[in-house]
């Protein structure tokens, strides 16, 4: 399921399935992680991550990618023809927070593409899903039906579908979809949300206008194959009670011979803690420049009491190093001077 000019981060792809009160007659509410994701993840530039001088473990100093972001967008507008950097920049500006600059993106790649790749309208409908308020409104649902029919496996594409489905009282379909999203091999403690709402949707007749939402998931993570990695983030639950539960987590992957730029970014809220983010070659910041192509990878996890990227004095950080395909932790119980 891995989906996917200079120092840009692709974001979405969540990390993991988030249970979230979502479904409605007429409308659809998507938690996204961080404010994002992603779901929450979606997708990640962000200011200051890192600096190529940097030696490795130093969480609390970092490069400003923000004027990365800006040139990709200026140099697209001279050169509006490069599909892979409107994608770029798409998920660029979901990290950031921007649903709408990062929809109007993907747009650009839905029209260079006519339409005919089925990951990038799932991109584009997640983004205006985002950017709508989290309303799964008709134009949305058909950008996912068009990935259907031209990826009908597609994870997110299913996931999304499901709910439609299940939104206009298609319980039949919906269980369908949800069904073939079980043969992607989600997490087991996420098979069981599935297959309890498919048994739900097989078991009972489509609920009437005024029902009561029906709690689902959130939009189903990738996978990490061999070359990817698998993190569990976490925080002490002493230190986690004194922050306030919407600061800002950012995981960061790098070379610990090339700090910067950095590998990956991918960005959380601490009330999502404990959570898995998995990352994958598709959330290279520089093409080419991937996890499977590092010999180790270090990973920084910091959680930003101002919401900036760069550290400050008192933000809570964990560190971690491994090869690709490996599961690490990373427990945030140190602090920045």
């Amino acid at each position: 399921m891995t989906l996917w000019i200079v120092f840009i981060v692709m974001a979405l792809a969540a990390a993991a399935f988030v249970v979230r009160p979502m479904v409605r007659p007429g409308a659809m509410y998507l938690g996204i992680a961080a404010g994002v994701f992603v779901v929450a993840a979606s997708f990640l530039l962000y200011r200051d991550i890192g600096s190529p001088e940097l030696k490795s473990h130093t969480p609390n100093v970092v490069p400003d990618v923000t004027e990365v972001v800006e040139a990709l967008a200026a140099r697209l507008e001279s050169e509006p023809g490069d599909i892979d950097g409107w994608k770029m920049l798409g998920r660029s500006y979901l990290a950031l927070g921007e649903y709408q600059p990062a929809a109007d993106a993907f747009e650009q790649a839905v029209t260079l593409e006519e339409g005919k790749v089925a990951q990038t309208l799932v991109d584009l409908g997640e983004s205006r899903l985002a950017a709508s308020g989290q309303s799964l409104t008709s134009d949305i649902v058909q950008l996912f039906e068009n990935a259907l029919a031209l990826e009908p496996g597609n994870a997110r594409a299913l996931f999304w579908g499901g709910i439609a489905s299940a939104n206009r009282r298609d319980l039949a379909e919906a269980a369908d979809r949800w069904e073939k999203l079980l043969a992607t091999g989600p997490p087991p403690e996420v098979r069981q949300l599935i297959e309890q709402r498919v048994a739900e949707w097989r078991g009972v007749e489509a609920p009437p206008a005024a029902s009561t939402p029906t709690p689902v998931a959130s939009a189903p993570a990738e996978v990490a194959p061999e070359s990817g990695l698998s993190l569990t983030v976490d925080m002490p639950a002493q230190t986690k009670q004194s922050l306030p539960p919407n600061t800002v987590v950012f995981i960061i992957a790098r070379d610990p011979a090339q700090p910067a730029p950095p590998i990956a970014v991918q960005r959380r809220q601490l009330s999502e803690l404990p959570t898995t983010v998995v990352m994958t070659d598709a959330d290279a910041m520089i093409p080419g420049r991937g996890i499977s192509t590092l010999e180790s990878i270090e990973v920084i996890a910091r959680a930003s009491l101002t919401g900036q990227p760069a550290a400050s004095s008192g933000d809570w950080f964990g560190t971690a190093q491994a090869a690709p395909g490996s599961s690490l932790s990373v427990t945030l119980d140190q602090r920045v001077p």
